[in-house]
């Protein structure tokens, strides 16, 4: 028995050991052998992964795209609200939170083939409210097998289950004041009184004191009112200006026939806006800015500043709002509280603005297209910035009654809300001639003394004759029956190179572009220095925005030429200008321009001070520096200075250069460019000051008599002559507007 159960079992092992993986064995008697079974594949189908997608809709939340975050909804989901209605409960319930950013972290998850739910934390940084951290279960279902979220209102809070809605109360403090450098008030919130005229209700007889006492009040010449009154006839309202009730204290007293008073509370914007394009105004949160200004913790009820520094100081002037989150429920009872907090106090600005400076600069330039700029040359601070035509930020309140005339504002081709002052793109003529004469300079093919016969014509371009500003001068003389034996129309003759800056000859400056770019190889020389002076390039004010001009290498003799008195491609602004002009008068530094002198709040030390920042250096020797500095002086002292004429009899030592661009439509760009050299004997820092008067003329005649007006202001407190006759210089078009409208004085 023993031996047969060993035979049996070593069968077994042979048939074990016989069957193979492609059922082939041996063939041992008596035992048959099998069919071999098929091979099966099998299909392995992984199952989703539910923190995936949880993990996609959080991250769509954290950049606010609910049309991503409802693609992962389910079908059900989907079919119970609409894409519209699931954003909507978003984006109220961030706003309502003011939630500037989301954090989330997954902590665990469960599924079986058809469910899931996943455990994560979220936490919404608000400004009003502090942290709010909640941890939140997400359903899914497995949907074709891709997990999709089943949308409850408690994945946003789980207080919300139910209808419960948020709401936050909001404590919102005053908005802070702009002053000038000696803390006088620029803009503040007041009570205020809207003037204008009433046309059929005009007492005749105390119609002179109407329009002479509004045109103090307003600074608009009183015949000015006249005419508009003229051509308006009865039945129109005219609005004229805005005052306080300190302002406006003479004018109420007298109270003549056909004003029209009207009082409400504002933001008030004193004299009619001082610096209105730097300054800027405010406007009502648009539609397009809601959330932004919602998740900044803004109810979405306040005035927000929408340009120059109400909008670069935003976050100083509006203060800290504060607030109290509460869950209510549909019936608008408060279930809890969530978080608050308490408001503070806005911070006020001061600006390096001189009131008055600026006053005079606007008076000055208000006529014109144009800008004048103040700036100190050791700073960079500056005093005045003028834009023309200004315009009356008041008129952006609703509430004023002459916010009537908004639409004619808006709609001026004159573009008065552009800030021509800092952006502003135009030829600078022949200031230019100041980079020109330092290149040459600097290049040592030209000395102080180097001389250059300038007569009418210019001949080194082939096939074509320029001809000098002389000769355009005798032309003029000629069309009306004169003679050309004037020194302003005759050929300068002779020059030295200080004497040709000081004559702006230009076959002169000329003939050093071309000079440099054909027959030196020098053809960057004037682009490289003007870009060192700071053009082609913003020059970094910080509180208002700027253009940043052109300067480009020529390409040819002719591109050169052009470009050496400014003209072709050449673009400049007359900030831009006024810096490198300071640089001149400081010695060679060129300063970022500075408007913001400090943000101060209530009490305390200011939160922030502006110091004069240097940013460069000319690129002059100082030996040359000073041969253009003499040049410059010459233009205004020398009896054949382009300057001088205009000039005569100011009681304050400047220099300077003049300047005629040819605008390329219409009249020529009237510039003037120059500093003042009085500290000595005045104690008050030195200015630079640049003025251009755009399609007007002559810088000689339009741009140096505005330049002096300036000096004046700043040594003695006014203009001491009047240097204009404005009327016949012609106003801008006029329509009036039915009673209940209004126009633009």
């Amino acid at each position: 028995m023993k031996s047969l159960r060993w035979k049996y079992l070593i069968l077994i092992a042979l048939v074990i050991v016989g069957c193979t993986s492609d059922g082939i064995g041996p063939n041992l008697p008596g035992i048959a052998t099998e069919t071999p079974l098929p091979t099966v594949q099998a299909t392995i189908i992984s199952a989703p992964d539910e923190q995936a997608a949880v993990k996609a809709f959080l991250e769509a939340l954290q950049k606010d795209d609910f049309e991503v975050m409802y693609n992962l909804l389910s079908q059900a989901s989907r079919e119970g609200i609409t894409l519209e209605d699931f954003s909507k409960r978003w984006n109220d319930a961030l706003n309502s939170m003011s939630a500037t950013s989301i954090e989330f972290t997954i902590l665990s998850s469960t599924k079986s083939p058809k469910n899931a739910e996943v455990g994560y934390n979220v936490n919404y940084k608000t400004v009003l409210a502090g942290d709010i951290q909640r941890d939140i279960v997400m359903r899914l279902v497995n949907e074709d097998n891709n997990w999709k979220v089943q949308w409850d209102d408690a994945l946003i809070l789980p207080e919300l289950a139910g209808g419960n809605q948020l709401a936050m109360e909001y404590s919102i403090p005053a908005r802070g004041d702009i002053y000038d450098k000696d803390g006088l008030p620029i803009v503040t919130q007041s009570a205020a009184f809207a003037f204008g005229i009433q046309t059929d209700l005009i007492d005749n007889e105390m119609r002179g004191a109407l329009t002479t006492e509004l045109g103090m009040l307003c600074g608009i010449d009183p015949l000015d009112i006249e005419d508009q009154i003229d051509a308006s006839g009865p039945g129109w309202y005219l609005p004229m200006c805005e005052g306080t009730r300190a302002e406006a204290q003479r004018l109420l007293s007298i109270n003549p026939g056909g004003l029209v008073i009207s009082d409400y509370e504002s933001r008030y914007y004193f004299q009619g806006g001082l610096a209105p394009q730097a300054v800027g105004y405010t406007l009502a949160i648009s539609p397009e800015q809601l959330n932004e200004y919602r998740r900044k913790g803004y109810s979405g009820s306040e005035r927000i500043g929408q340009t120059g520094v109400e909008q670069w100081a935003e976050d100083y002037l509006a203060g800290k709002h504060g607030g109290i989150l509460r869950i209510v429920n549909p019936e608008g009872q408060i279930i809890s509280t969530l978080g608050q907090s308490k408001p503070e106090p806005a911070d006020s600005v001061y600006l390096t603005i001189d009131s008055n400076m600026q006053r005079y600069a606007q008076d000055a330039i208000q006529y014109f297209r144009g800008a004048v700029v103040v700036m100190e040359v050791d700073t960079g601070r500056i005093l005045a910035m003028a834009s023309g035509p200004g315009y009356d930020p008041n008129y952006f309140d609703s509430e004023n009654p002459n916010n009537l005339g908004l639409g004619n504002l808006l709609n001026d081709s004159r573009t008065p809300l552009l800030n021509r002052a800092a952006q502003a793109q135009l030829p600078l003529g022949s200031v230019f001639k100041i980079i020109t004469f330092s290149a040459a300079l600097e290049s040592g093919l030209y000395l102080k003394d180097t001389t250059y016969d300038c007569q009418y014509d210019f001949t080194e371009l082939p096939n074509q004759i320029l001809y000098d500003w002389t000769y355009q001068h005798c032309q003029d003389r000629i069309a009306v029956g004169l003679f050309c034996n004037t020194s302003d129309s005759t050929p300068s003759g002779l020059l030295t190179l200080q004497e040709g800056l000081m004559r702006s000859c230009n076959p002169y400056f000329w003939h050093i572009g071309n000079d440099l770019f054909s027959n030196w190889n020098r053809g960057n020389d004037i682009a490289n220095m003007a870009r060192a002076f700071g053009l082609g390039a913003p020059t970094g004010i910080q509180q208002i925005p700027e253009a940043s001009g052109q300067i480009v290498d020529p390409a040819s003799n002719v591109d050169a030429t052009n470009q050496a008195v400014g003209q072709g491609t050449v673009q400049v602004t007359p900030l831009q200008v006024t810096r490198f002009i300071a640089a001149i008068a400081n010695g060679g530094t060129l300063y970022r321009p500075q408007i913001v002198e400090k943000i101060q709040p209530i009490d305390g030390e200011p939160v922030q001070s502006f110091k004069p920042e240097a940013q460069g250096t000319l690129p002059l020797r100082s030996e040359n520096l000073d041969i253009l500095r003499e040049a410059m002086l010459m233009v205004t002292e020398n009896s054949l200075g382009t300057a001088r004429f205009n000039l005569r009899g100011l009681q304050f030592s400047v220099a300077g250069k003049t300047g005629t661009a040819e605008s390329g439509s219409g009249k020529p760009h009237g510039w003037f460019a120059g500093y003042t050299l009085n500290e000595e004997n005045t104690g008050l820092p030195e200015i630079a000051i640049v003025v251009v008067v755009e399609n007007i003329g002559e810088g000689s005649e339009y741009a140096v008599p505005i330049f002096r007006a300036m000096v004046e202001t700043y040594y003695y407190g006014s203009p001491q002559r009047v240097y204009y006759d404005f009327g016949q210089i012609g106003f801008p078009p006029y329509t009036p507007t039915p009673a209940g409208g209004g126009i633009i004085p």
